[in-house]
């Protein structure tokens, strides 16, 4: 198979996926439920779906681009009208776990409950669900199963490429969009007191010079530029100032284009011509490395 094929992009030098981590309180509260009575976090947490995701919204409309956002059920379904609000205005809404506590803190039958429980919240809402972020990028052999058993059309948690690729599991083939810490809003700007998360927010000006930079680097390599952004975070006026930027400037280039996430995978399905991996647990020697 040619895994060079430039057919997945249609000719584009780079295609870029703007996603929308809608975590809200579950990051925090999936560390403690003691923070729910911490209001002011909670209020943090709150301003992504009450505040920030309209204002993306209204970007998006301005801008002409497509997106995915990934909710947890939790937070859909303590929002009803939340995945309808997005999916109303042309963009995907997309799996992101229950709770957003870690797969790999929890037993496989806590992890199938989890998933399991929030897809049912998007069936209840009459939503669309075809792909999957895992909470905090943490995958176990569960999650791929449950990915194949519910016959999902892509995950975006992995890292084992810069384009897309294919997970060949047990009965089933998932296209794999790849993520990076490199491209996750998170290392940029999070901060919390308590629960304690990260040191220094870094300027917007400094994070659009990185994106952009990589983005720029991603058109020589025909790559997917899979960025991961979190309304609590990205929302904040500089901050979505910052996305505005780059989707002008790589139009101006003329040479990137803008998908939802469900439409790239589609495609690589359709055409093929990518990386196939096989995905199980690194086998070692438990003498060399122990738990």
């Amino acid at each position: 198979m040619d895994v060079d094929s430039d057919a997945w992009r249609r000719g584009a030098a780079a295609v870029a996926t703007l996603t929308f981590d809608v975590d809200a309180e579950t990051p925090v509260l999936a560390s403690s439920g003691r923070y729910a009575r911490h209001l002011t976090t909670m209020s943090h947490q709150a301003y992504g779906p009450d505040v920030g995701v309209p204002r993306i919204l209204d970007l998006l409309d301005r801008l002409e681009v497509p997106a995915t956002f990934f909710l947890p059920g939790w937070v859909a379904e303590r929002r009803p009208h939340l995945a309808a609000s997005i999916v109303d205005r042309g963009h995907e809404v997309a799996h992101h776990s229950y709770s957003h506590r870690s797969a790999t803190e929890m037993t496989p039958d806590a992890q199938r409950q989890d998933f399991e429980r929030g897809l049912a919240v998007f069936e209840e809402q009459g939503i669309d669900v075809v792909g999957h972020r895992a909470a905090l990028w943490h995958t176990t052999t569960t999650t791929m199963e449950l990915l194949a058993e519910h016959r999902m059309a892509y995950d975006s948690s992995m890292m084992g490429d810069d384009r897309p690729y294919l997970l060949q599991l047990d009965g089933a083939s998932v296209v794999e969009l790849p993520v990076h810490w490199s491209l996750d809003d998170w290392e940029q700007y999070a901060f919390l007191p308590e629960p304690h998360v990260g040191s220094i927010i870094e300027a917007p000006s400094k994070v659009f010079d990185m994106w952009r930079d990589e983005l720029d680097a991603m058109t020589e390599h025909g790559c997917l530029f899979n960025l991961c952004l979190h309304p609590f975070l990205s929302a904040r006026p500089g901050r979505l100032a910052v996305v505005r930027r780059l989707v002008e400037w790589a139009r101006e280039r003329g040479d990137i284009t803008f998908e939802r996430c469900r439409d790239v995978a589609a495609r690589v399905a359709e055409v093929g011509g990518v990386r196939e991996v096989r995905v199980g647990e690194t086998e070692i020697d438990p003498e060399t490395y122990p738990d």
